[in-house]
């Protein structure tokens, strides 16, 4: 089973969908063997480098007070307790173009699980200590985290490698219909939205692969 999961580091319920859907892989097990692609998908392509203050810019964005945003924020903290991730303080909304260029290098020059590994780690840098996603020096952090080499992580950075590839796929994935995030595409046919709970993946799955035979 080949699973894209179309997301982006900036995206609170992304860091929950990831983790409620690898949940839902380890129940399956062995069952269903799977092939799982993180996809580029950014929110807030226009951020400019120094970002922007979340509260201003959310309330901005979507029409919506800070005690509202504070009310979502919240609730996103607590979905994210259940699946066993802990959301910190994130004061600033930033740009995370590089972020998709190393994820889409880990997946095309890393060893195999580096990717999904990075993205933990950029969403656990992001999400969970406030830190800044397109910083290089937090990229190469994470990368070296994720097991990747720190000589070739720091030669992406700097150039600008990967650069087409990402806008390519952040292309189709607008093309196919993707507006929001997180969406996982299932053998590229089927579409599971949001950042559901755990048995709600499985059981797609499960579904998806009976219905494949």
């Amino acid at each position: 089973m080949k699973i894209d999961f179309v997301s982006d580091i900036a995206c609170p319920w992304c860091a929950v969908g990831v983790n409620a859907l690898e949940i839902a892989l380890k129940n399956i097990g062995g069952d269903i063997p799977v092939e799982l692609h993180f996809q580029p998908f950014e929110l807030n392509p226009q951020m400019r480098p120094e970002g922007e203050d979340a509260v201003a810019y959310l309330s901005a964005k979507y029409g919506i007070s800070a005690e509202q945003i504070a009310r979502n924020q919240a609730a996103i903290r607590e979905r994210g307790a259940a699946v066993g991730f802990s959301f910190g303080t994130r004061a600033r909304v930033w740009n995370t173009f590089d972020a998709h260029r190393l994820l889409h290098w880990a997946g095309e020059e890393g060893p195999q699980g580096a990717q999904r590994s990075l993205k933990h780690a950029l969403l656990q840098a992001y999400h969970g200590q406030g830190h800044n996603p397109s910083d290089a020096e937090v990229l190469l952090g994470a990368a070296v985290s994720a097991g990747l080499d720190a000589a070739r992580a720091r030669e992406v950075l700097g150039s600008d490698e990967f650069s087409a590839e990402v806008r390519q796929a952040e292309s189709f994935w607008q093309q196919a219909g993707i507006r929001s995030v997180p969406s996982v595409v299932v053998n590229d046919r089927h579409l599971i939205q949001g950042g559901q709970p755990p048995e709600v993946f499985e059981q797609a799955l499960r579904q998806i692969a009976a219905e494949a035979g």
